[in-house]
């Protein structure tokens, strides 16, 4: 009984997440501060953040000596330039954060089957995101985030050098293609992505020096897509939709790539780079949904693509290589 209650517990998780959105952990430092401070730092009332502490501080995210509060090890993992990476996952002013306190209203989406974020908000995700900018620098900075480690990994692990030209469809920045562009010379490539993220690519590829080898088109993977490229390139975006729409962005990646062209998702899949949690959060977040590699076959078979080979291709990540039915 008492398990079952320490896992439904609220107040360490959102201690945490208000410690991160406060920068408490930045404001205080390695030497530490009073909580009067710290309250000062963050515009907070001194007595209610001075509780806020000590509940850090019996958690360990936080010391207490000689009445300055400092961050542990544990708790300097909440810093913007903690190698983790982590804050913007929780501070609830960021994409992430604000998307992971839509859980509260999980309740609503069992019920009605529809998207939490949305009754929370107002506004389904991708709308919320265009209202704010922060909002829309924070998701872009958690995408590049998140393929640090693997966006090197899918450049070697799959043979991109078969091809010619690629159109990296929801690409964001540019950060996987960048990779991919940068280890295998002989290739082109354009990034597909809605403002300003297009142009925060088209920087990337002017910074590494790519060229005309590299590019950025400005649009939405629901419009028909350019044409040109061999291959269609989907990191990480089928997720984040439900079957109709995953449909509807395949079936316009088939008809980009046809006669003859080739269809690459990359998705986490079920058993093998995500779990239960992560597809709870899907539907929660945007009523989409963690597939296993049958799943997302039959999604390509519906939209005329038959799936040719998969493998892993980075940690946590899973290749398809589609072709034209």
């Amino acid at each position: 009984m008492e398990q079952i209650r320490v896992m439904a517990d609220l107040a360490t998780p959102m201690s945490i997440r208000v410690a991160a959105t406060l920068s408490l952990a930045e404001h205080a430092g390695a030497a530490g501060a009073t909580a009067e401070q710290l309250a000062a730092e963050t515009a907070t009332a001194a007595p209610a953040l001075r509780r806020l502490l000590d509940h850090l501080v019996a958690i360990d995210v936080f010391a207490l000596d000689d009445g300055r509060y400092r961050p542990t090890d544990l708790g300097a993992q909440l810093r913007e330039d903690a190698p983790e990476g982590i804050k913007p996952l929780l501070d609830i002013t960021c994409a992430g954060g604000r998307a992971e306190l839509a859980f509260v209203d999980l309740l609503g989406t069992v019920t009605a089957g529809t998207p939490a974020y949305e009754q929370r908000y107002g506004r389904e995700f991708w709308a919320d995101l265009g209202t704010d900018p922060k909002l829309r620098r924070s998701f872009d900075a958690q995408m590049s985030w998140r393929f640090q480690a693997q966006a090197p990994q899918i450049a070697e692990r799959f043979d991109w050098s078969r091809f010619t030209e690629i159109l990296d469809v929801g690409g964001g920045d540019g950060l996987v293609l960048a990779e991919i562009l940068r280890a295998h010379p002989g290739l082109r490539g354009r990034v597909l992505d809605l403002e300003p993220t297009s142009a925060a690519a088209a920087d990337r590829f002017a910074a590494a020096g790519f060229g005309d080898r590299a590019g950025a088109v400005s649009g939405s993977f629901f419009d028909p897509l350019p044409a040109g490229a061999d291959v269609c390139l989907l990191s990480d975006i089928l997720h984040d939709w439900d079957d109709e729409h995953a449909h509807e962005i395949l079936a316009g990646c088939r008809r980009a790539a046809a006669p003859d062209g080739t269809v690459v998702v990359i998705e986490p899949v079920l058993g093998q780079g995500t779990d239960t949690a992560m597809d709870l959060f899907m539907l929660m977040c945007f009523g989409g949904r963690e597939r296993t590699v049958d799943g997302l076959a039959a999604l390509g078979a519906g939209a005329g693509l038959v799936l040719r080979a998969s493998s892993p291709v980075a940690d946590g990540r899973t290749a398809l290589e589609f072709g034209v039915a």
